[in-house]
């Protein structure tokens, strides 16, 4: 399901924020109602009125203005549904408990029951804020470049810490708009899939890759040097250019790719870590294509040739 695509990465984070706020206080309102109808501690004013929906933490946060931004969500309104029927039957049930009027299990039944569904929508509407957040990328399935900088953020600590050293690649398809042009979109769209489970399929168990952009991968590989992060890449740029791909009714065809390997440093951010690996792969892509490249100052830029 397509969800709230236009809302940016700061209103989405936002809203996130927002609703894991949102569940706290639900959570808060749990266990004071069942305080109120175990102990029999006199409720909240708010939970004993017709519109107790509308008052309480979470419902001044669901119909604040704020979660507009949620309404193309189709199961957003099912929370309301739920909302309002939960706190129906809550307010029966402490209306019984305040006139001393036994509770049957029917009524006590049909409160968790509302209780376990709203909590259900609600938890649905929070996986999907998440996977929209971290931006899995639903062509390639591989992590988007939220994720990345989260999980190369953590492994520059290691590099601090002196725990283990860091490469970190970007790589390219060579003359990928040749490749839409000639075989079609759908055909693109096959070869970018393919490279991104190759590559997850033979790398290290530790190793990660990420959509960077367009046809752009990035590769984060733990306790690598630059050295050993090139002689990985240089593996990979071989294999991926014999795999054969296949354009709807027409002959199998093969690409080629450009690396550029860098290294996360104790001295510099990970953003000038990835703009050294964007350089070195300029520079692979302007001595021909098909070739792997390392950010080495003062050397500036080695490389392993193809072939």
């Amino acid at each position: 399901m397509s969800l709230i695509r236009h809302l940016t990465q700061e209103e989405m984070l936002a809203v996130v924020t927002e609703l894991d706020q949102a569940i706290y206080t639900h959570e808060q309102w749990t266990e004071e109602m069942y305080t109120a109808l175990i102990c029999h501690v006199h409720a909240d004013e708010r939970d004993l009125s017709d519109d107790s929906y509308h008052r309480c933490r979470f419902g001044q946060w669901y119909y604040a203005d704020g979660t507009a931004k949620l309404s193309d969500w189709p199961g957003f309104e099912e929370i309301a549904i739920e909302h309002k029927r939960m706190h129906q039957y809550a307010t029966s049930l402490l209306r019984a408990s305040m006139h001393g009027t036994p509770i049957s299990l029917h009524d006590y039944e049909r409160f968790v029951s509302a209780l376990k569904r709203m909590r259900l929508e609600i938890q649905t509407l929070k996986r999907e804020l998440e996977v929209s957040l971290y931006n899995t990328d639903a062509l390639t399935g591989v992590p988007g470049r939220l994720q990345m900088l989260q999980k190369m953020r953590e492994n520059q600590e290691f590099v601090v810490r002196g725990i283990h050293s860091c490469a970190i690649a970007m790589l390219d398809v060579d003359k990928f708009k040749a490749v839409n042009d000639v075989h079609g979109h759908l055909a693109g769209d096959h070869v970018l899939t393919a490279i991104a489970g190759y590559i997850q399929a033979h790398l290290r168990p530790y190793d990660l890759i990420f959509r960077y952009g367009g046809e752009e991968f990035l590769l984060c590989m733990p306790d690598a040097n630059l050295e050993s992060g090139r002689e990985i890449c240089d593996r990979l740029r071989s294999e991926l250019g014999s795999l054969s791909h296949e354009a709807d009714g027409g002959s199998g065809f093969q690409v080629t790719v450009s690396i550029g390997v860098a290294e996360l440093g104790a001295d510099y951010t990970v953003e000038e870590a990835i703009n050294r690996a964007d350089q070195a792969l300029l520079s692979a892509k302007a001595a021909g294509r098909d070739r792997v490249f390392a950010w080495n100052p003062p050397l500036a830029i080695t490389h392993l040739a193809a072939g």
